[in-house]
């Protein structure tokens, strides 16, 4: 481990560790183009369900509460399955049964890297819901799981970071917390190739007209 990996914040070691993991999942959603229409939205949004579904036992748990205090608050799956009613679409598509990946005895450290990858999702999710605008998607309609904290994503994320960062770790631990974001970005890339890499991308809509 070299010395400015070792002296940066956990977050940052963790953002080092799983950029190439995290760069492909951005690439491989993007090239499914969900935001071409509605429907394609829509396949995006039942990712985004299944994945929040996986994480919302963790944003629940009062051990793990007590490490980031406001936990709780920051949950979004009740917000994604607004989107979801919003578009008047179910959350499980027919033919798609969804497999649990977070065993309930999960351990703090493997916890800790799948929740730092869901808020980081909230940080860059500006430049989704600009897309989605184009579709007629809001905050308060369609995408509002996109939507920033009201303290603002800049300043939601930085007092996650700090609480995130204080939580004590040994170093084996940390890699453990590694394991978690890469295998939390693991499964989002699964969704994404089962929802919507395997449906063929639908024509752009004139959502101007």
């Amino acid at each position: 481990m070299s010395g400015s990996f070792a002296e940066a914040s956990r977050a940052k070691r963790l953002k080092t560790a799983t950029q190439s993991t995290h760069e492909r999942l951005d690439t491989a959603i993007m090239a499914c183009q969900p935001f071409a229409s509605r429907e394609r939205y829509a396949l995006f949004l039942s990712v985004q369900h299944r994945f929040h579904r996986d994480v919302d036992p963790l944003y629940r748990s009062a051990a793990l509460g007590t490490l980031l205090p406001d936990l709780v608050r920051r949950r979004r799956l009740g917000l994604v399955e607004q989107d979801l009613c919003d578009l008047a679409t179910a959350a499980d598509l027919p033919g798609l049964t969804p497999e649990p990946t977070i065993d309930d005895q999960f351990d703090v450290p493997t916890a800790l890297g799948w929740i730092y990858v869901a808020e980081g999702s909230n940080l860059g999710a500006s430049f989704l819901l600009k897309q989605a605008a184009k579709l007629g998607l809001s905050e308060t309609f369609g995408a509002r799981h996109l939507a920033a904290a009201p303290d603002g994503r800049g300043l939601h994320w930085r007092r996650f970071v700090a609480a995130f960062d204080a939580v004590p770790l040994s170093h084996l631990e940390e890699e453990e917390a590694i394991a978690g974001a890469r295998a939390a970005f693991t499964r989002v890339q699964a969704l994404v190739s089962e929802l919507l890499a395997s449906s063929a991308a639908a024509p752009a809509e004139d959502v101007d007209g």
